[in-house]
């Protein structure tokens, strides 16, 4: 325990052999990860590799049958469910945006400022200055400034992803997971969200899941390769590029 400890008194997430099954499929097998406070951390392998299932465990979505999950050096997050898990700081951002797209893109960050307030009280409610600061940050950090009053759903695909990310920052989380942000985007689009990313990382922590190989490189971070639901090679781009195994049973597809 005394090392598990010491493991993750520097860290903001660490998974400590975490493995999950599925009627007898092993979707996590004694998984590690370690997440300083502050990193962005690149996500990738396969299909079926088990990306998908460890951020579900991280988000309480999914509980494993064995194994930590260590929030903040202290908290594990293996003892509680999805709402309390959000609660602590941690975002979660899907592939398919989920924004009101009736809204417009003002008022969808006013939600998400909110939290417990209905669309109706945000139509009607009197938005307080502090609300309005907030959400001009946030227009700002997520290239949306100028559609402030559109409707979300008239948004580009890219931009409805850009307008997801920022009703995620409005809730103040210390760790974002994002799954597959440039999914469907253009390339124009695709280079504007690892600046978008970047820039958030000044500040919050962050794991990418992605499969768009010049996306992962234009992040320049630490990339962990997972396979078979362990990880099978971390590093730099270049270093896992160049890894035989992930060349076999990844990049060589």
């Amino acid at each position: 325990m005394s090392g598990r400890i010491g493991e993750a008194s520097d860290t903001i997430l660490y998974l400590n052999g975490v493995s999950v099954s599925f009627d007898g499929f092993r979707a996590l097998n004694n998984l590690s990860l370690v997440l300083a406070p502050g990193e962005m951390r690149a996500v990738i392998g396969p299909n079926g590799a088990g990306k998908t299932t460890m951020m579900d465990v991280i988000t309480g979505k999914t509980r494993p049958d064995s194994g930590e999950v260590i929030f903040r050096a202290d908290t594990d997050l293996t003892h509680l469910d999805e709402p309390a898990i959000a609660a602590l700081g941690i975002g979660r951002k899907f592939q398919k945006p989920t924004v009101f797209e009736p809204h417009s893109v003002h008022d969808n960050l006013l939600l998400a400022l909110a939290g417990s307030r209905t669309p109706r009280r945000v139509l009607f409610a009197r938005e307080t200055a502090a609300e309005r600061a907030r959400i001009e940050a946030l227009l700002d950090t997520i290239r949306l400034t100028e559609h402030r009053d559109r409707r979300a759903g008239d948004l580009s695909h890219g931009q409805k992803q850009w307008l997801e990310i920022g009703m995620l920052l409005a809730q103040e989380p210390d760790l974002l997971l994002v799954d597959e942000p440039v999914a469907g985007m253009t390339d124009a689009e695709t280079a504007e969200t690892a600046r978008l990313l970047r820039d958030i990382n000044r500040s919050k922590s962050v794991v990418v899941v992605e499969h768009d190989m010049d996306f992962v490189r234009a992040l320049d971070v630490k990339v962990t390769v997972l396979h078979e639901g362990s990880v099978l090679s971390e590093g730099s781009i270049d270093h896992v590029s160049r890894d035989p195994r992930v060349i076999e049973v990844y990049l060589g597809r």
